[in-house]
């Protein structure tokens, strides 16, 4: 089987502690297996700067490597609501970045004990409407809460986004998708043990999929097993060859689909890569 022309990780979050030693030979690798695209989102408002600057450095190595910003709802504790403010001024100040791609990581997360549920609705309707103020896209980090992302996406004029790492029903991602977004698949589709994620990721339509890792988190199946510390982006042909073979296509077919998905549904992040003449294309 041939090597797809280009791979796009649509959530990983290169800033994180685990890549910092090594964090030149996480991209070199990341090239190397072709992975030509990836967008990192910031967690907190300190850290607007950082996925900037890592964004602008990297950019030879990786052509599509963008960012968003945001505040993640597992950061919330930390957050105070004065960073919205700080938030808003980081957006406006990257409206003229071509590698600002959209407000995230955001969301809800009704999974993980000791947060503050109206303090996390606070943050994540406060970000959702810098979004429809500046009419971009949203990275939406989606835990056990779709129904309640869902009810506050449908009050508001956003115009499309991504949900990350999907785990819902069926009529939850029907209903994500005719909101115009599309749903993250990744490492977790690699178990075997997974029916509901591959069920999804089989039946629903391919173009409503997008592929990511989320490195270093959501390791694949035979990280472990490998003695591999953590995930990173230089996994992703590997996640997306399995991903392939549960949806029953070639590999090569599911990389272009989920290029063109991740294009269109963050159409700054497009318009990058249409100026860029190094970039070999998955069409």
């Amino acid at each position: 089987m041939s090597q797809p022309q280009s791979w796009v990780d649509t959530h990983c979050h290169l800033d994180a502690p685990e890549f910092e030693r090594n964090f030149p030979q996480v991209i070199e690798a990341a090239a190397q297996n072709g992975v030509k695209a990836i967008l990192l989102p910031a967690v907190k408002a300190s850290d607007c700067d950082h996925v900037r600057a890592l964004a602008s450095q990297y950019a030879e190595k990786i052509p599509g490597l963008v960012y968003t910003l945001g505040i993640h709802p597992l950061y919330i504790n930390q957050a105070q609501e004065s960073d919205i403010t700080i938030l808003k001024d980081q957006i406006e100040q990257s409206l003229s970045d071509p590698r600002f791609v959209g407000i995230g990581e955001i969301g809800l997360d009704y999974f993980v004990e000791g947060l503050d549920l109206k303090r996390q609705e606070w943050f994540f309707h406060a970000q959702l409407d810098l979004a429809e103020q500046f009419q971009l896209p949203v990275v939406l980090h989606v835990r056990r809460s779709q129904d309640a992302i869902l009810k506050a996406l449908r009050c508001r004029s956003i115009p499309s986004g991504i949900a990350h790492a999907f785990n819902g029903s069926f009529q939850q991602a029907e209903q994500f998708i005719a909101l115009g977004f599309k749903l993250g698949f990744g490492g977790a589709a690699t178990f075997e043990r997974a029916l509901q994620i591959r069920r999804l990721l089989k039946e629903l339509s391919l173009d409503s999929i997008v592929t990511e890792t989320d490195a270093p988190d959501i390791p694949p199946a035979w990280l472990r097993e490998e003695g591999i510390a953590f995930n990173e982006p230089a996994f992703l042909p590997r996640i997306t060859n399995v991903l392939a073979q549960v949806r029953g296509i070639s590999s090569d077919e599911f990389a272009i689909a989920v290029w063109r998905n991740a294009m269109q549904v963050l159409p700054r992040w497009s318009a990058l890569l249409a100026t860029n003449s190094n970039l070999n294309l998955a069409s």
